[in-house]
């Protein structure tokens, strides 16, 4: 017999708990974290005495007559390059090629020797404008692309999926390379002839290159790349399948399996032994009780599970009937009935005052009292739809965990489908965190979204 009381079946119902307590903290999708990128040239860290930046630290020019190899002017920018996105890039443009036109874009470490081109020390590149060489450490250089000069529009960039610099020239690649270098990397530009000036586009303008183009190909190379992978066929329709089920979608359900076999050829779908067993016990009231939450109805879900499954609610002071009390306060709010609420709150609220797990959602409930639009306010949330959701996915939950042949109580919480998409995060945050937490991270309400 299933031992409903356990410790195991009344934690199902705290971690709903915890989804309707995140709901005052929840805003817009938040998209990628991303550290800061750079702004402008650092003044501070540059060969100074052998090049002048303007007042808007964007613009460089070399104001000497270099002597030697170290006469070089070298100034990289304010930040390092951002590591937490796809691609980072950002754009010279070559005002004057001066005497020689060496000039030199590239990237180069926070130790950096500031009187030696990028690419000439350990730990920097560069790709040099008077003879279209690649130079990446001492000693080290090949040829790479064409030379550039005066009115040309150069680009470095750091493509984090691939783990590869690229370089281009007034909008086109011209080249990309393994990124075998330690960050923090700076943005870096050296001057090295009479007159050399170049201009500096961290982003605060449009770029020459498309950008946003060139982030969208390197998406649509790794979706290739998953699409690659063989899966069973007909794989996706048993995984939705078993989402509609274990959240008792009964009507959505019917009609899918009648508009799989109406398919040319139909579709079949394998019920692989137990498992949709365990999602299709008790469906028919899981859905009852799913539309009366989703309505507003509490009364009336509370009514079916004491016929039902009276063992649910049986503790009046368990998490499921905190959130069904809430819920039902909420509803009395968002119809305008306040007097009735207060009562209410009064009697069946009252009791969870105190208790450490419940305090931060019943004064959220009881604030809604607070302001004459409510849906306004900062607990808002609460007269959402979504909350309604968690609502109903905390009973669905405790009828499932109900079911006599249940192997494991915390299958109950989420579907196949969800535990997927779990995978699908965790493997995606290993793979960053193996590659130095560079690149964007992984964002499944982005992906959902598109």
């Amino acid at each position: 017999m299933n031992d409903f009381n356990s410790n195991s079946h009344q934690d199902l119902a705290l971690y709903f708990l915890e989804l309707a307590k995140l709901g005052s903290t929840r805003g817009p999708c938040e998209m990628d974290e991303d550290d800061e990128a750079p702004t402008e040239l650092n003044t501070i860290n540059s060969s100074g005495g052998f090049l002048v930046v303007s007042t808007d630290k964007l613009s460089v020019k070399y104001n000497s007559v270099n002597l030697h190899g170290h006469d070089v002017g070298v100034v990289q920018a304010n930040k390092p390059a951002p590591t937490k996105r796809l691609v980072y890039y950002f754009e010279i443009y070559v005002k004057d090629a001066g005497a020689k036109g060496q000039i030199a874009i590239g990237f180069t470490s926070d130790s950096f020797k500031m009187r030696r081109q990028p690419g000439w020390e350990a730990n920097s590149c560069g790709y040099h404008g008077d003879d279209g060489m690649l130079y990446h450490g001492l000693g080290k250089s090949q040829a790479f692309g064409p030379t550039y000069t005066s009115g040309d529009i150069v680009g470095g960039g750091i493509n984090y999926a691939t783990q590869e610099f690229f370089f281009t020239k007034n909008g086109q690649v011209v080249g990309t390379f393994d990124k075998d270098m330690k960050d923090p990397l700076f943005p870096t530009i050296g001057v090295h002839s009479l007159n050399e000036e170049v201009h500096v586009n961290f982003g605060q303008k449009p770029f020459a290159f498309d950008l946003k183009e060139f982030e969208a190909q390197e998406r649509m190379k790794q979706q290739l790349k998953i699409e690659e992978v063989p899966l069973p066929p007909n794989v996706s329709y048993g995984i939705v399948r078993s989402y509609l089920l274990h959240y008792g979608y009964e009507d959505t359900l019917n009609t899918f399996d009648v508009s799989s076999r109406s398919t040319v050829p139909p579709i079949s779908i394998a019920q692989e032994n137990g498992i949709e067993q365990d999602i299709t016990y008790a469906l028919s009231q899981r859905k009852t009780l799913r539309q009366l939450i989703r309505n507003g109805e509490i009364d009336a879900a509370f009514g079916k599970l004491r016929d039902w499954y009276p063992q649910i609610i049986e503790d009046d002071k368990s998490a499921t009937c905190f959130l069904l009390h809430c819920q039902k306060f909420i509803e009395l709010v968002r119809v305008g009935a306040l007097e009735e609420a207060v009562k209410y709150g009064r009697v069946e609220l009252a009791r969870f005052f105190g208790l450490p797990l419940f305090e931060e959602l019943v004064q959220d409930c009881v604030a809604l009292l607070a302001y004459e639009q409510p849906e306004e306010s900062l607990v808002g949330y609460l007269l959402g739809e979504s909350q309604r959701e968690v609502v109903a996915d905390t009973v669905n939950s405790m009828v499932l965990s109900t079911n006599p042949n249940l192997k494991g109580s915390q299958s109950c919480l989420h579907s196949y489908l969800e535990r997927l998409l779990q995978q699908l995060t965790a493997c995606s945050l290993e793979r960053r965190s193996l590659s130095g937490e560079q690149g964007e991270a992984f964002q499944l309400q982005r992906v959902l979204s598109k």
